[in-house]
């Protein structure tokens, strides 16, 4: 038995469809417009009349939230903090890591193998440190920071069972050739992030990705467009993340960089930590405090330590900022997001692919998750 919402304005990556149906089960049976829409009898159907459907929010860099971290090492509570993702959107996830010592990193390594097992949402590993610059080092602890290792991402990897996606390192540190070949050999996307490297040098570097644009980096000066320059004047090969909240980045460089950027080179993410969906206070992040205030997490020296940002949010944040479409607002949150990442089934609202997609009213909140299929009310 399949559900069909009907009457949707349907946004489905590369197309709109307006107004549209959708019949799914586990994957999507059929999407097209209301035209072409022919009721079968065992059908549980729904009218969606003034509603929104997008696909699914991938969120390929977030440390935690809901007082659950990756970094605590506990498959059940990972797990269990992937569901409450569910509430803003994310249908899919890479569980990041922080920069601390080689073996609270394997400890995580093994949890999070373990909550893939559990819940099949989390779609990869991202690697965030610890071979990143100290002169970025941002709310990474200096403590832990140390000079690429193959033979620890090796390990890394091998615990995982091949699904680290992303690793954020400094590309400009001495001796990382043989490091980025094994990425490279192994499908993992290079990102530039924590580091003070030239545009020449990123020139020169298999880097096709930027770490948080604007944070943790060499900055843009006019005589070194830095990090962030290259990210923003090369092409859509390089993509580039933001944290759009509000305190990351200045709502007009938000702007700035879609300006620049364009739709299909941007991915956003949330930088999430523990804090997400939790009161003000003493939260905690790769063992330093945070404190949390005004939905704003920093560490005591005043440095921003990740975010409490929803997906949602991210998204209506976006749109309200550079005033892109809401079709554009999908590429930066999904289609771009699959494509970059190679993820078989996800990032489009096409037959054949997995039922993961949200139904918004016509002001952008969300109203129902579905993922692989299953209707998910949000709070």
């Amino acid at each position: 038995m399949a559900s069909v919402f009907t009457n949707a304005k349907i946004y489905c990556g590369n197309q709109v469809i307006d107004p549209g149906f959708i019949r799914f089960d586990r994957d999507i049976k059929q999407v097209g417009p209301m035209t072409d829409y022919q009721e079968e009898g065992q059908d549980q159907v729904k009218d969606l009349s003034g509603q929104i459907i997008i696909p699914g929010f991938i969120d390929i860099h977030s440390h935690g939230g809901y007082g659950i971290d990756n970094m605590d090492a506990d498959p059940d509570k990972i797990d269990e903090m992937v569901d409450l993702f569910l509430n803003e959107g994310i249908t899919s996830y890479f569980a990041t890591t922080m920069s601390q010592t080689a073996s609270n990193i394997t400890a995580a390594m093994e949890a999070i193998a373990e909550a893939m097992k559990k819940n099949d949402r989390i779609l990869g590993v991202h690697l965030e440190g610890p071979f990143i610059n100290e002169k970025h080092k941002g709310a990474q602890s200096a403590d832990h920071i140390v000079p690429a290792n193959l033979d620890l991402l090796k390990k890394w990897q091998d615990i995982t069972g091949g699904k680290i996606k992303l690793i954020t390192y400094a590309p400009e540190q001495a001796n990382v050739k043989a490091f980025e070949d094994y990425c490279l050999d192994q499908g993992i996307v290079l990102s530039a992030g924590h580091t003070d490297a030239t545009y020449d040098v990123l020139d020169q570097s298999p880097i096709t990705h930027i770490t948080h644009l604007f944070n943790g980096q060499k900055g843009i000066h006019h005589r070194e467009p830095g990090t962030a320059g290259f990210g923003l004047l090369k092409g859509d090969d390089i993509k580039v993340e933001l944290i759009v909240d509000g305190h990351h980045i200045d709502p007009k460089m938000v702007d700035f960089a879609y300006r620049m950027k364009g739709a299909k080179g941007i991915v956003l993410v949330t930088d999430s930590m523990r804090a997400k969906g939790l009161p003000d206070g003493e939260s905690e992040l790769g063992g330093q405090k945070v404190i949390v205030k005004d939905s704003t997490a920093r560490l005591e020296s005043g440095s921003l330590a990740g975010s409490a940002l929803t997906y949602i949010d991210a998204f209506r944040n976006m749109i309200n900022f550079s005033h892109c479409s809401i079709e554009e607002a999908v590429l930066m949150s999904s289609t771009n997001q699959a494509e970059e990442f190679k993820l078989d089934g996800k990032g489009y609202l096409a037959e054949g692919y997995d039922s993961d997609f949200l139904v918004l009213d016509k002001d952008l909140n969300l109203n129902q998750t579905i993922a692989a299929g299953k209707v998910h009310d949000c709070q």
